[in-house]
């Protein structure tokens, strides 16, 4: 018996940043986001060798480990991490196990696809086990394992978008998350699919040592970086009712304000190519757009004219970016058995 995860990838179209601590705990952050046609997988196999095998097929590799508590090494340490916080939860596994992971983006996409692997390793772990888990409960055990027990740097949007799915409101508070499903109509969604362009610039990036930088910048006081802060969050609200108002091109506007506030929080969150490709596609008719996740490469979002949408694409073909054709899915974490 095989038990099986996946999870959909998102885009976030503003308030990265406001939901890494120490931002949450004093003033409250909250995100705009959706999931996306992507997603990260996961399977589970017991088997009776009392060993543990985990496998990524996105850094082809494959190591091989004694049944008991894993070393963190930088090898493979976000599976580690969910492998030793249900060894220890149930008090040692009750067979050796095969797991193996792989996504549809590579790490350092911009698309979350860390903590959505570790989601869908989350959700089928419980499923083997017979744990149930609500779906909030899912996404903090996903963060505290990535966060606390691994430790590594950054926020809590992926790991609930991952999990829950769709258009949601994102709100971060010092003792707990909330997550808010956004109605909007399906003739809506399908025209902001229709204006978005989602370009992969050909690059991915480590997105810890970014927010390391932008947090310790704010808890510094500098005022780049707590006034940036605070603008994301008010320019998120404002874009989450633009959206529910079907306003799409006021939308797409402010995506532009939003990247542009984005920037002040840290050198590293863009460089000369992202700059280049995403000055290009405004001269060739775009109204807005943002680079994903925490920045330095990855995937931009491009929102354009209907009119101009081809020959933006084109250009950012011809400059060396990278189309991915996507639709928005509806669908959060999906976990089921394999015979």
């Amino acid at each position: 018996m095989t038990f099986r995860a996946k999870a959909p990838l998102r885009v976030s179209f503003c308030g990265g940043g406001t939901d890494v601590s120490p931002y949450p705990e004093e003033k409250g952050g909250c995100v705009l986001s959706s999931t996306i046609d992507q997603y990260a997988w996961a399977s589970v196999t017991p088997c009776a060798r009392p060993e543990i095998v985990l496998t990524s097929l996105d850094y082809g590799l494959q190591r091989t480990y004694a049944l008991g508590a894993l070393t963190f090494d930088g090898e493979l340490d976000l599976a580690k991490g969910v492998v030793n916080y249900f060894h220890h939860l149930v008090g040692g596994l009750p067979s050796g196990v095969e797991v193996l992971t792989h996504s549809d983006a590579p790490p350092g996409s911009g698309l979350g696809s860390s903590s959505t692997m570790v989601a869908t390793l989350v959700g089928a772990m419980a499923q083997w086990l017979g744990i149930p888990l609500t779906s909030y409960e899912l996404a903090e055990t996903t963060y505290k394992i990535e966060r606390l027990d691994v430790r590594l740097s950054g926020g809590r949007q992926d790991q609930y978008a991952a999990t829950f799915g769709g258009f949601n409101f994102i709100e971060f508070f010092a003792d707990h998350t909330v997550v808010n499903p956004l109605r909007i109509p399906r003739d809506t969604i399908n025209e902001l699919e229709y204006h978005l362009l989602l370009i992969f610039t050909g690059s991915t990036r480590t997105s810890a040592g970014i927010v390391d930088t932008q947090m310790d910048r704010y808890r510094r006081g500098e005022v780049d970086a707590v006034k940036g802060l605070d603008e994301l969050k008010r320019l998120t609200t404002a874009l989450k009712n633009l959206l529910l108002q079907s306003r799409l091109e006021e939308f797409g506007r402010m995506l532009h304000e939003a990247w542009e506030t984005k920037k002040q929080l840290a050198a590293a969150i863009t460089n000369n190519a992202i700059d280049d490709l995403y000055n290009a596609a405004l001269e060739a008719g775009a109204l807005g757009g943002k680079i994903l996740g925490a920045g330095g490469g990855g995937h931009l979002l491009i929102y354009c004219p209907a009119e101009q949408r081809h020959r933006i694409a084109s250009e950012m073909t011809r400059r060396g970016g990278h189309p991915v054709r996507f639709a928005f899915e509806d669908h959060g974490l999906q976990v089921w058995q394999a015979r």
